[in-house]
């Protein structure tokens, strides 16, 4: 049996658990080998309150490919979300994330709670609500960091984040495995939640998939392929990009401060249709994103540095129940054009 490392902290993880700088570990299977950064309030790559602080996966290196890495040189608090100075992106504290990076959206209790009171951000703790309506990108005061416990082997990293709020009655035991498979090149984020409180949870999480292939820029070389004919409610920017079938395709390469997106409609209410691959001809590779719950909504992001392709999925937990859900990921190599 394989010898596992543990680590348990309430709040969060102080210190350094492996080497110099944000704590984090390496984790491979012999193909892949990737970097995780681990929760820490003081010195964690990241402490935002936007997304979940289990498993920020810094790098993940396949044939010479690396897939993932920050899409910002700079945190900027002054910034509502991002922002560009000339070759510098900026990024705000709660947006400054790296890899696949989970948002369960608004905050559990956030409607009914009053200025001054908590609710609950699952992956992050319970955080006092302001006077103004909740902005996604905001830095909240995080009242109750729960518990975080860390468990990792040498091809995987478990996360168990505990929590009660008993104030805004929101409760869950959140658990999430970030797991390399065996003799693949391929990596599976495996969730569990728990709900521990006396409300139900409800609403969507979605991955926004920070996608920085070998730091190309965003542009022709990139293709978004899914298995379904592509519909928008807004057209893309002209000129930027363009839709052909089951494709998103890019007409130039971003540069300066220019973005490309579009909300991508036209899939149904299975689970197949939650299979995405993104490749790049220009460095010969591609990943391929497939998820094991219906999509309920899609989003293309992108600026220079990053191509983000973001699924949805809903949730709705009753008191005392359990809901697991897991996204796969696929790295592999194409011909080069």
């Amino acid at each position: 049996m394989r010898k596992a490392i543990i680590l348990t902290c309430l709040g969060l993880a102080t210190g350094l658990l492996f080497g110099a700088g944000p704590p984090q570990a390496e984790i491979t299977n012999g193909q892949i080998r990737a970097k995780i950064y681990l929760p820490d309030a003081k010195r964690g790559f990241y402490r935002g309150t936007r997304f979940d602080w289990s498993g920020v996966i810094g790098s993940l290196e396949y044939k010479g490919h690396n897939y993932y890495g920050p899409w910002f040189d700079k945190v900027d608090s002054s910034i509502r979300d991002f922002g560009f100075v000339g070759p510098t992106v900026l990024a705000a504290p709660s947006s400054a994330v790296s890899g696949p990076a989970d948002d369960f959206l608004i905050p559990q209790g956030w409607d009914a709670a009053k200025p001054g009171e908590t609710c609950v951000k699952i992956g992050v703790g319970a955080i006092r609500k302001d006077d103004k309506p909740y902005n996604r990108v905001g830095l909240y005061p995080i009242v109750n960091p729960g518990k975080w416990t860390i468990r990792r082997q040498r091809d995987s990293v478990e996360f168990t984040h505990e929590l009660n709020d008993p104030v805004s009655g929101y409760g869950y035991v959140y658990r999430k495995l970030i797991r390399l498979e065996k003799g693949k090149p391929a990596m599976v984020l495996e969730h569990h939640l728990r709900n521990t409180g006396r409300l139900p949870i409800q609403g969507m999480v979605y991955n926004h998939n920070f996608l920085v292939l070998d730091k190309q820029p965003s542009g022709p070389d990139f293709t978004i392929t899914v298995p379904f004919q592509i519909q928008t409610r807004q057209p893309i920017k002209k000129d930027f990009g363009a839709i052909h079938g089951n494709q998103v395709v890019y007409l130039k390469t971003l540069q300066g401060d220019e973005e490309m997106g579009c909300n991508i409609r036209g899939f149904g209410e299975s689970p197949a249709d939650y299979d995405l691959r993104i490749e790049n001809k220009k460095v010969g590779a591609g990943v391929k994103i497939t998820g094991d719950h219906p999509l309920v909504n899609l989003n293309l992001w992108s600026i220079r540095t990053t191509v983000s392709l973001e699924p949805y999925i809903a949730l709705k937990i009753e008191p005392g129940s359990e809901f697991a859900w897991k996204a796969s990921y696929e790295y592999y190599t194409i011909p080069v054009k």
